[in-house]
């Protein structure tokens, strides 16, 4: 019996043998591979009618174009910003991602980035490594606390929601910005994000990236926030306006920064890399053994959902906050 035919964009190496496991039951057409990616589109891909790719390689609207008989994109990941959703969809081409399985770990890295920037834990850290004990204690200044403080979530999404409930255990009052405010949790809400930054000790960044919310911490934001104040983004890097935030950052007008994500992926501003109030991940929010399997596994459901009825389980929905 023949497999079904995909369209594979980019190898999917950050979950443990995705690769394989599509292979074993699918034929996998390796487009990441392609010398003339347009030749073979052109001349192997035209039957395709599922493509599966992941929030970092997305889907363009060439590519969309590209394949006649297209029905669905499978992403594997959270964000879509990557797929040209809308274009997508004026096709009648149905999109999914993954969503859920992955909210607890990017929630747990945000805090540890929250935790590790505001304890000074990389200050540290680096400082015992390279034996500066006496020389860096004597000049490491005094942390601020986390609990009894002011936690400020931008973008109460599934990922926002599971950073604020952990707040809580901080004893933390908490706050979010969204596009519109949520009847059903008792945060205090902000429709104004300078407002939610001046009142924030600490400010997360969770929404969707995107043209939408490019810059929407903005350097307004940034000086709202204020230099006692410490910004955590496990978003998209384009949130933020890097430059601003670099600058504020030299100029001791923000308190701090932990960034898992940045503007221009894989680069990462030298600036940064030389602040003892920056902690820096290499986007790696949902990086665990069990999430990413998990992450598989739903990329899996919904091919197999796609090829027995002709829908996906999770198919995206407008979630933009």
């Amino acid at each position: 019996m023949n497999k079904p035919r995909i369209l594979q964009i980019g190898s999917l190496s950050g979950s443990p043998n995705a690769d394989q496991s599509i292979a074993q039951r699918y034929e996998a057409l390796e487009y990441w591979k392609a010398t003339e990616p347009a030749a073979f589109l052109r001349d192997q891909a035209q039957d395709i009618e599922v493509v599966v790719t992941s929030a970092m390689t997305g889907c363009t609207a060439a590519v969309i174009d590209a394949l006649p008989r297209l029905r669905a994109i499978i992403s594997w990941g959270v964000g879509y910003d990557s797929i040209d959703v809308a274009h997508a969809q004026a096709r009648g081409i149905v999109v999914c991602n993954t969503p859920d399985v992955l909210n607890d770990c990017v929630a747990d890295l945000a805090w540890a980035l929250l935790l590790g920037c505001a304890r000074q834990i990389a200050w540290g850290d680096r400082n015992i490594r390279a034996n500066r004990w006496a020389a860096r204690a004597a000049g490491l200044p005094l942390a601020p606390r986390v609990h009894h403080k002011k936690l400020g979530v931008v973008g109460l999404g599934r990922i926002g929601e599971a950073i604020a409930r952990r707040g809580f255990g901080f004893d933390m009052e908490v706050g979010y910005h969204n596009r519109n405010p949520r009847s059903d949790v008792s945060y205090a809400y902000f429709d104004s994000l300078v407002d939610l930054a001046a009142w924030s000790d600490f400010l997360v960044v969770a929404t969707v990236g995107g043209a939408s919310t490019r810059h929407l911490v903005c350097e307004p934001v940034l000086r709202a926030l204020g230099p006692s104040g410490i910004v955590v983004n496990i978003a998209r890097g384009t949130v933020i306006d890097e430059t601003a935030l670099v600058r504020l950052l030299s100029q001791g007008l923000v308190g701090g920064a932990a960034l898992d994500v940045f503007e221009h992926e894989p680069r990462v501003p030298d600036e940064l890399k030389q602040m003892d109030n920056v902690v820096l991940m290499p986007h790696v929010g949902s990086a665990t053994i069990e999430t990413r399997l998990a992450m598989l596994d739903l990329v899996l459901e919904n091919l197999q959902s796609y090829f027995a009825t002709g829908t996906l389980v999770t198919p995206i929905v407008d979630q933009r906050v």
